[in-house]
């Protein structure tokens, strides 16, 4: 006698119409990652560390020079919120440029309404990795983000054939070696450790058809 055949797995069928967020839920969602990347850069400026991309390198060129971190960051990111323009479309590059401007004046009323002195650092370098990292995947979901190196990583990858990811890494790499100009050794290794937790965050819940809304 044979066995039956196990039926097929079921799977789940959703109408974009029914999945897709509404604007009030774009809306908050944007706000709340704004407001939570510029919360985790707080911390590790508040101790002088850095991370990977183009956050990091806002944070060395902040340690390396009188340049407000406000105007840092926006001038770091214009850029790639330009490049944004021409591979991701205006809708992305709209709501990218809001949150870059988002963080950028949050770096202003964080430094104001929460001062940070005293912060112990791999609570701050940790804890400010962690809340980037789960910032940007919130304004991810919501189709935005606060710039970064990733948009020159795909073009790379287009043209050359080399992977994405690996780009990705040098940049975060040579960002966080250029930090020993402006930090002592342990602070960099920390810096180092944090942006790996950072990619990590991203890596293992940034998982395309893993969620249902879109």
């Amino acid at each position: 006698m044979t066995a039956s055949p196990r039926p097929a797995p079921q799977q789940l069928v959703f109408e974009w119409e029914q999945t897709r967020h509404s604007i009030a839920e774009d809306v908050l969602g944007i706000v709340t990652g704004t407001f939570v990347v510029a919360l985790g850069l707080h911390l590790l400026k508040a101790v002088g560390a850095v991370t990977g991309g183009t956050a990091g390198l806002a944070l060395l060129i902040d340690q390396l020079s009188d340049i407000p971190f406000w105007l840092i960051f926006t001038l770091v990111n214009a850029p790639f919120v330009a490049l944004a323009l021409w591979k991701k479309g205006v809708r992305f590059t709209v709501l990218t440029a809001l949150c870059v401007g988002g963080v950028a004046g949050l770096s202003v009323v964080n430094a104001a309404w929460m001062p940070a002195a005293g912060l112990q650092p791999v609570y701050a370098v940790v804890g400010g990795n962690l809340l980037v990292g789960v910032g940007l995947l919130i304004l991810f979901r919501h189709g935005a983000s606060v710039g970064g190196v990733n948009i020159i990583a795909i073009l790379v990858q287009e043209r050359t054939g080399f992977r994405a990811g690996w780009t990705q890494m040098i940049v975060d790499v040579l960002i966080i070696a250029a930090a020993f100009v402006a930090a002592p050794w342990p602070l960099v290794l920390l810096s180092a450790a944090g942006a790996v937790i950072l990619n990590l965050v991203l890596a293992l819940n940034h998982r395309p058809g893993r969620y249902i809304g879109h």
